[in-house]
């Protein structure tokens, strides 16, 4: 049965319904390679046809840079003739957006003309390590904790500054936080806990985990609406990883466990006396820490999110893990079994949540087919240790790690890892051109 088979009628369905409840507009919404939304608004009469054909997109959108320049190399560009590619939309993405009147939207695939996937494309990345977890008989639960800051829209500067980690009267400093948390639930999203960060002007929100693709799909979802809902209310919102040198770093740790698809039963929670794992469980820490390195360029992608790794601020720099050491880069959570599951600190604010719930997964998922041994627990804090081994430092050593690394570049496609450690190390030459405000005051006078 073909994609148009599946998904048209249940489009047709969804628009019937909208035009009832008085919806004029849809998005068509792709995820960017940094875990943007790159979109664009059908009226609804056209909306049950583009389910059916495809909706046809500049090809290379989902691999443009952070400045949305057009990277040669990066297969989707010069190799295609900067052809097309069609958005097929997901009818289970389908959602009216709360803060636009008259408006829904739905998340796309990215195919070619001939039906190939643009394998490359974020969604398309976990959908196959997703098709590899479920072929082992689990259902990955996908949880990410954003953080951001809420900035001045004219100045770009705090809100208000210090350190008022769960201060109550700076937790609702501004009303905008209430409404992210009330337009979040009416998008289908349940949030679960919202607080001002150790940050002046810091915020983190969270919500339940969502199983197998609603995992990422509602981190994308979360992230793009609190920028639109900031901007409508005249502030500057950015999950940009360190934005101020002298402040605290953005993170978003990745929560994941996994549900036996059989039982329904947690199939990392086990007897094991010191982690609380089964033997799944341990095989899939130990993956994660086994390929920590080479999925390092996914978990902090930018030049930016390097500066966020220092010790001392509850950001990994090795590889350890632990129960309760917010230092370490992977620690097992969950106070019962049916909760219990792995937490990964490392990815940043930057970071794309396809990618690195694809990255994380997998490399679990490759710990549980290898056997991987589980190492002993570092002694806490990890970050004090110097016999372990140190994440990368820059963003081409980690490049060159992701490359190297057969069994990753295997996980997740050949296709993929071309078009973006290509765009990557294009966004560093431009970096490496750029005449900072730093070299200027260094040696603009004195030299």
């Amino acid at each position: 049965m073909s994609v148009d088979q599946v998904v048209a009628p249940e489009i047709a369905a969804v628009v019937e319904d909208w035009r009832a409840k008085g919806v004029r507009t849809v998005r068509f919404e792709l995820p960017d390679m940094h875990g943007g939304s790159r979109s664009k608004l059908i009226p609804i009469d056209h909306v049950a046809s583009y389910g059916e054909g495809g909706l046809n997109m500049y090809g290379g959108a989902a691999v443009l840079d952070t400045r949305s320049d057009v990277v040669p190399g990066t297969l989707y560009n010069e190799e295609v003739a900067y052809g097309d590619q069609l958005l097929r939309p997901d009818p289970a993405t389908a959602a009216i957006v709360p803060w636009v009147s008259e408006t829904a939207r739905l998340i796309c695939d990215a195919y070619w003309g001939d039906g190939r996937p643009l394998a490359a494309s974020p969604r398309q990345v976990f959908g196959r390590v997703l098709e590899r977890c479920h072929a082992h008989g689990f259902e990955p639960l996908v949880g990410i904790e954003p953080e951001f800051y809420l900035l001045d829209g004219e100045t770009r500067q705090p809100l208000f500054d210090g350190h008022h980690i769960f201060n109550t009267v700076r937790n609702g400093w501004v009303p905008l936080i209430d409404r992210i948390i009330r337009e979040a639930a009416a998008f289908g999203i349940d949030i679960i806990t919202a607080n001002c960060e150790y940050a002046g002007s810091q915020w983190e929100i969270n919500f339940t985990p969502g199983a197998g693709m609603v995992g990422p799909d509602q981190v994308f979802t979360f992230r793009n609406a609190v920028k639109e809902l900031a901007h409508l209310e005249g502030y500057v919102a950015t999950f940009m990883s360190k934005p101020f040198s002298d402040a605290a770093g953005s993170g978003a740790h990745n929560h994941i466990g996994l549900i036996d698809r059989e039982t329904g039963a947690n199939a990392m929670a086990g007897d094991d006396p010191v982690t609380g794992l089964s033997d799944i469980g341990r095989h899939f820490v130990a993956g994660q820490l086994h390929y920590a390195r080479s999925v390092y360029a996914i978990l902090a992608p930018t030049l930016n999110c390097m500066k966020r790794r220092r010790t001392h601020t509850f950001s990994p720099t090795n590889i350890a893990w632990g129960t309760e050491d917010r230092s370490a880069l992977v620690r097992i959570k969950g106070g019962s079994a049916a909760s219990r599951h792995v937490e990964n600190r490392a990815p940043t604010g930057m970071s794309n949540p396809y990618l690195v719930s694809a990255a994380l997964l997998g490399a679990g998922l490759l710990g549980i087919e290898r056997e991987l041994k589980l190492p002993a627990a570092a002694t806490p804090p990890a970050e004090d240790d110097p016999t372990l081994v140190q994440l990368p430092r820059t963003v081409d050593e980690s490049l060159e790690l992701l490359e190297a690394d057969a069994d990753i570049v295997e996980l997740l496609g050949q296709e993929f890892v071309t078009a973006y450690t290509v765009m990557r190390r294009y966004e560093l030459s431009r970096f490496a051109d750029h005449v900072t405000d730093w070299e200027r005051t260094e040696y603009l006078e004195i030299h």
